[in-house]
Formats: C-alpha cells, sequence, structure tokens
C-alpha cells in the first residue's frame, strides 16, 4: 500500500459479517469504528471480536474505535408521514416529550426556556430543518423557520453549546467507556467535548486501557482547543455538528485550523462526516465529494472517515476503494515538505509552551520532538530508503509521522494493542516485534525486520530513532537517533 492516509470505516448492517469486514480491510480500512449510539453492547462486543479474527487471518494490524453517544436531546415524534415545515412558518417550541406537529415541537429538554437566548439558533436532525428563537415566555419559546424542510420521526434537536446545561459524557457514555475499554478496543470517542475536563472524565474511567479521541463539534471546544489537545489521544473534526454549531462557511477555515493544530503536537486528526455521503445509495461520488477527500488530505489529516457510506450503504467496500484511490492520488501532489519546514518554526517556540507545574513531562517532550525534526531532516540529506520508529507506546511513531516523510514509516512495538494504535497514524506501518534488552539488539532488530518486510534491501540506509527511560524516569523520551547502512 502507498497510500499513507489512514481509512475509518463505520461498521453496521451493510458491513457486519466477516466476509465484508475481510474485504473492508483488504480494500484498505485502516481502523473500524463502531457506533455504540446504535445497537447493543453485545452487538459491539461481537463485532469487536470478528474485527479480530478477520484481521488476523489478514495479518494486518487493524484498530477498534468505540464512538460514545454522548448527550442526547430529541424532539417529540411527528405524524406519520412527516410534517413539511415552510421557511417563515412560526412554531412553538415547549420543553416536554408528547409529539410534534407542524405548530408545536417538544423537545425533551427540561432547561429548554431558560438555556435558550433571543435570536438563537436551533436545529433538527443534521440541521436542515432550523429556526431562529424570536421570543421566550415562561411557557414556550416561538421561533421563525429559517430553512424548511419534512420532519419525520424524533429527530435530534441541537441547541447552542454554549448555553446547553447538558453533561458530557454521560452515566451511560461511562459505563459504555469502560465496557469497551475492558474489551481491549484502541480508541474511545468522546463525543460533544466542550472542554478537556469532559476528557479528563472518560480517562479516569478507561485508566489508560484505551486512546480517547475528541470529537470537536462545538464552539466551546473550539474556545478551549489547545488545553483539549494537550488532553487528548486524537481528536476528530465532526464536521456535522460543527456544522449547526457554528456558521456553515465557517467549516472549511475551522476543519484547517484544527488539522493544522493536531500535526503542530503530534495528535492524530481524523477527518469526518459525509465525505463520500452519496455513495450511500450511488455507485460514484459526486466531484464535490471527491474535491472534499482531496482536500481534507492537502490540509494534513491523519484519517479520513467513512459513516453511513460503510454502515448502511448499497456497496460498502466499493466505498472504501474509492476513498483509497481519492487519497493516494492527493498525496501525490500534497507539499509534505512545506509541513517540515513549518514545524520546525513551530518547535523553536516549544518552550513556551511548558507548564510550570509539569517540567520534566515538558522536557520529555522536546527531546521527542528535537531528534524526530534532527530524523526529519537526516532522512532527505542522506537519502535514507526508510525510517524505523522503535517504540512501546506508539509516542515516537507519532512525533516523527507529524513531518510527512515521504520514505516508508515503520512503526515496530512488541505491544500488540499499540502495534493497533499506529493504524491510525499518517504513514505509519505498524510491525509487531519481540522485546528488546538494549539499544544495540533494538537497533537490529528494527533492520532486520525492515529487510524482511521488503521496507529497505541490502546496501540502503536507514534512519531508527528509539524511545528509553530517561533520568527523571518520568516518561520515555525518544532519545536514541541512529543512521544505519544496511549490509
Amino acid at each position: 500500500m502507498t497510500r499513507r492516509t489512514k481509512i475509518v470505516a463505520t461498521v453496521g448492517p451493510a458491513s457486519e459479517t466477516r466476509a465484508t469486514l475481510l474485504a473492508l480491510i483488504v480494500a484498505g480500512v485502516d481502523v473500524v469504528r463502531l457506533n455504540l449510539s446504535h445497537g447493543d453492547v453485545a452487538d459491539h462486543l461481537q463485532r469487536l471480536a470478528d474485527v479480530r479474527a478477520v484481521a488476523e487471518k489478514v495479518g494486518k494490524p487493524v484498530a477498534v474505535l468505540a464512538d460514545l453517544p454522548g448527550p442526547k436531546i430529541r424532539s417529540g415524534g411527528f405524524p406519520d408521514g412527516g410534517v413539511t415545515l415552510m421557511s417563515g412558518d412560526t412554531v412553538k417550541l415547549i420543553a416536554g416529550d408528547g409529539p410534534s406537529d407542524g405548530h408545536t415541537i417538544q423537545v425533551d429538554y427540561d432547561h429548554l426556556l431558560t438555556d435558550l437566548r433571543h435570536g438563537c439558533s436551533v436545529s433538527l436532525g443534521d440541521g436542515a430543518i432550523s429556526f431562529r428563537v424570536d421570543r421566550i415566555t415562561d411557557d414556550f419559546a416561538e421561533a421563525t423557520v429559517v430553512s424548511g424542510g419534512q420532519a419525520t420521526g424524533s429527530p435530534g434537536v441541537h441547541l447552542p453549546s454554549d448555553t446547553v446545561r447538558l453533561t458530557t459524557p454521560t452515566e451511560e457514555d461511562l459505563v459504555l467507556a469502560e465496557k469497551m475499554a475492558a474489551a481491549g478496543v484502541e480508541f474511545i470517542a468522546v463525543s460533544f467535548v466542550r472542554r478537556a475536563d469532559d476528557v479528563r472524565r472518560v480517562a479516569d474511567v478507561v485508566a489508560g486501557r484505551a486512546q480517547l479521541v475528541s470529537k470537536i463539534e462545538t464552539a466551546a471546544a473550539l474556545d478551549d482547543l489547545d488545553t483539549i489537545l494537550d488532553t487528548t489521544d486524537a481528536v476528530m473534526v465532526a464536521r456535522g455538528d460543527l456544522g449547526i454549531d457554528c456558521p456553515i462557511e465557517d467549516v472549511p477555515h475551522l476543519q484547517k485550523r484544527i488539522i493544522r493544530s493536531c500535526v503542530e503536537v503530534g495528535v492524530p486528526v481524523i477527518t469526518a462526516t459525509q465525505m463520500l455521503e452519496s455513495m450511500i445509495n450511488s455507485p460514484a461520488p459526486t466531484r464535490a465529494e471527491v474535491s472534499d477527500v482531496a482536500n481534507a488530505v492537502f490540509d494534513g489529516t491523519d484519517a479520513v472517515m467513512l459513516s453511513g457510506e460503510t454502515a448502511i450503504g448499497r456497496d460498502p467496500v466499493n466505498v472504501v476503494r474509492t476513498m483509497s484511490d481519492i487519497a493516494e492520488r492527493a498525496e501525490a501532489e500534497a507539499s509534505y515538505r512545506g509541513w517540515a519546514a513549518r514545524l520546525a518554526n513551530v518547535q523553536r517556540d516549544w518552550h513556551d509552551l511548558a507548564a510550570d507545574d509539569e517540567p520534566s513531562y515538558r522536557v520529555d517532550d522536546r527531546i521527542t520532538m528535537a531528534l524526530t525534526h534532527a530524523a526529519s531532516e537526516a532522512s532527505i540529506d542522506i537519502g535514507a530508503t526508510a525510517i524505523l520508529c522503535c517504540t512501546h507506546s506508539g509516542r515516537t511513531a507519532r512525533a516523527m509521522a507529524r513531518f510527512r516523510p515521504r520514505v516508508p514509516l515503520l512503526g515496530l512495538s512488541p505491544d500488540p494493542q499499540t502495534v493497533r494504535s499506529m493504524a491510525l497514524m499518517w504513514g505509519v506501518s505498524p510491525v509487531e516485534v519481540d522485546r528488546y534488552s538494549s539499544t544495540d539488539e533494538m537497533v537490529w532488530f528494527a533492520v532486520e525486520v525492515a529487510v524482511s518486510q521488503g521496507a529497505v534491501r541490502h546496501g540502503d540506509t536507514v534512519v531508527v530513532l528509539a524511545g528509553a527511560p530517561t533520568e527523571t524516569g518520568s516518561s520515555v523520551a525518544t532519545n536514541v537517533l541512529r543512521i544505519v547502512r544496511v549490509s
């Protein structure tokens, strides 16, 4: 596989059989997403077991991401056949769980009338239907339909994230996080993150058994982005709700900002929502969708994600192949050398990010950043064939991937879960290796494995990076860099 951008695919009714899972992984899926908003825990645990079995059969490290539901507000059910809401219509919004119609919409949120503000926006479903709140009384809020459409079922209701009192994670989220961490998933996605403390609450439950993905889908999260990045293991640009909570014309610019910030600090980032949406029913994407995927690659995203396209789509395998082809073609035009040059300047200011109460952690990070930068430059200067990252936690590979090297990047670890988690990192080919007892042994085995994998040949020059315990003992820094001539 020459594609470096990773693919995340959601499993659902259209893709849950082992035969389809196998075909998806062969087609290019690197991370399988379990959407915990649908189905019960037993179903998801079975899917996890199926992914493990199929990935082992294929011989490819595949990570599993369990996506927590987060807080949900829904409207009361609309009549059979739905109701058409026209732009300019006036409706009443009432707190309650009764039925809704074209004149009154019940919302199952007790604080509805106290949390709404005059002039604020409220949306139904994916945001296609939206309202402007014009008047708030003790009994109801009067709103004007800004964008109309057909309201059916019991759609979700999106309220302004800066005023809503919903708690994230919910108690249900914490229970699910515990169960999925115990089952051994590599990643758990936290929905509706607004601040770093939301992530920390899940981290306390997970206790290091899985890495956390913060879904950036609120304006509040953007205000606390730097702190969230300092707390989380990965990020998802959840453009659906982000485009409801923020002006939709801002979304492309926010996507670029979030991705750029993630790459700078070495936090893997997933770009998600409606990437190839038309392929749920169509055998080919729209031209706009192709451009969307390609532009996410140009932005520098680590991964692109499929949701309904693979969960309920007519041909999930074709969707994955299509996304893989688009990403690979875009990478041929991407200016990754520019990333490396820009990061060199960013790293000179790294010391400004050091926290007074965490000096040893920050020093270790600076060591890792310095050596990965040196490895990036060295690989260009000597014409290296590959960069080999020996790592226990994946930290070395994650830091190296920031520079988007043109040469193959191997992540070698003795820990199976770490190997699978590196499937989310841009350009990293994860490989499980034996444990080593010395630096010399570690370098020797890394080169030997690279040769056996066909990544390098005799006569090639490779750059080897590794982490070893520092004097502080507080963490592991990437403090070994060797240039090896394979003979």
